[in-house]
């Protein structure tokens, strides 16, 4: 049985649009398995330093990555996309175990199968620590802010 993730390549800037929303609002679950079920199972990721292959190792990577990033919530912008591929920016805000606040700024890769499933992630991310008082994402993005740009700063 064929998994199918509609929408599907190739993609216009209302379906771009579409997949980002629904990749931010999945992450932003904390969900390893509910994350990992949109990617293809052999699927090839970088993150940072780190590589991984296969829905069972995203689900142990996301699993240890939100029992270190406490707290987290996510913002994911279209930035470009053409054919079965996706690039986006992203910011996120969590919480360390020792009660620091950080915002990890990055870009994302992404390809996609004719199915709609992501085949490939590359991820380069930096963290720049924040004071509480410097937060400014809270919780997942209400639907009225859907596709609204971050700022940089």
């Amino acid at each position: 049985m064929t998994e199918d993730r509609p929408p599907y390549p190739p993609f216009t800037r209302e379906t771009a649009l579409r997949k980002v929303q629904a990749a931010e609002d999945a992450w932003n679950t904390r969900d390893p398995r509910k994350v990992a079920s949109a990617y293809t199972p052999d699927s090839v990721w970088r993150n940072r330093e780190t590589f991984v292959r296969g829905r069972e190792e995203i689900v142990a990577f996301l699993t240890g990555k939100w029992e270190r990033e406490l707290d987290y919530a996510l913002r994911k912008n279209l930035w470009a996309f053409t054919g079965n591929r996706i690039a986006v920016r992203f910011q996120y805000e969590w919480r360390d175990r020792a009660g620091r606040w950080w915002r990890s700024y990055g870009n994302e890769l992404w390809e996609f199968d004719e199915h709609g499933l992501m085949s490939r992630r590359e991820a380069s991310i930096n963290d720049v620590a924040i004071s509480e008082t410097e937060r400014r994402i809270h919780g997942p993005r209400p639907k009225e802010e859907h596709g609204a740009d971050s700022p940089l700063r």
